[in-house]
């Protein structure tokens, strides 16, 4: 998924490849996996809901609902037709159904769910306002309706700073591509005002942290060069020398440990709001 307002934002989501279950999940659907038990946990749902996830990528978020909701079912949606086989062949439950769908359009009907989160992907929407009012459409009365996203202004997630800033030091350019300047509404103020134009209130924000350790360099790396992601993309758009010397600078400037691991944190703002 893409932005596709005005030029610069088409311009910046060029390298936006999600289209490969297995280098998401190697580049950032482990992470996700972090973050999801303690958004489920602050969310706070009672068991026998019903359940739809609005861009489930590889199922990290599905597979925890699944495991520690008690959910009477869950629908779990995406756009790309690669990210929903990989939920699918990853998640073998006959609460949950995956399906291909556009979060600007919900196919489900008025009022048929309980609960309606979505992780990790309201930032790549186009249009972000209608698929938080589709959400809010969807779910019952006294229903819930919460999201978690990175935060990008605050360089939140360290080892995609680490990347970009290493690619901006060699390619000025690439300093346009980041993500804190393609989503600065990723902020606690930013988000309540993104909930509050969907006609969602009572809007409650908590942030999350994770930690994003690597065994080495080569764990660290090679999800970048697969091509799922604004970085990845990135890295796999430049030409073979070009990428090889960002590999070199990001291998003299990592914080390695003394076993060789490297350890970043990651925070992430998670919004949640009950409609009425």
């Amino acid at each position: 998924m893409a932005e596709s307002s005005g030029g610069d934002a088409v311009q910046a989501g060029r390298h936006d490849a999600w289209q490969a279950g297995d280098s998401y999940e190697a580049y950032m659907g482990r992470w996700s996996r972090q973050v999801a038990p303690n958004f489920l946990d602050w969310l706070d749902a009672p068991d026998g809901l019903d359940w739809l996830e609005v861009g489930c990528g590889t199922g990290a978020l599905s597979a925890a609902i699944l495991e520690r909701c008690a959910p009477a079912s869950l629908v779990a949606i995406d756009p790309s037709e690669g990210f929903v086989a990989k939920a699918r062949a990853g998640v073998a439950d006959a609460r949950a159904t995956f399906q291909v769908g556009d979060a600007q359009a919900l196919t489900l009907a008025t009022a048929s769910r309980d609960a309606v989160v979505s992780a990790l992907v309201l930032n790549f929407v186009p249009d972000r306002q209608k698929a938080l009012a589709e959400m809010r459409r969807v779910v019952r009365p006294g229903g819930r309706v919460a999201f978690y996203v990175w935060d990008y202004p605050g360089r939140g997630v360290q080892f995609m700073r680490a990347f970009w800033d290493a690619a901006a030091a060699l390619d000025p350019t690439a300093g346009d591509l980041t993500e804190d300047r393609r989503f600065p509404f990723c902020t606690p103020d930013g988000l309540t005002a993104l909930a509050a134009s969907a006609g969602l209130g009572a809007v409650e924000v908590m942030a999350i942290e994770v930690p994003t350790v690597f065994r080495d360099f080569d764990d660290f790396w090679r999800p970048f060069t697969l091509g799922a992601g604004p970085a990845p993309g990135y890295c796999t758009s430049l030409a073979p020398d070009a990428r090889e010397r960002l590999k070199e600078a990001l291998q003299a400037s990592l914080p390695y440990q003394a076993d060789g691991r490297i350890a970043f944190n990651a925070k992430a703002w998670a919004v949640k709001a009950t409609v009425g």
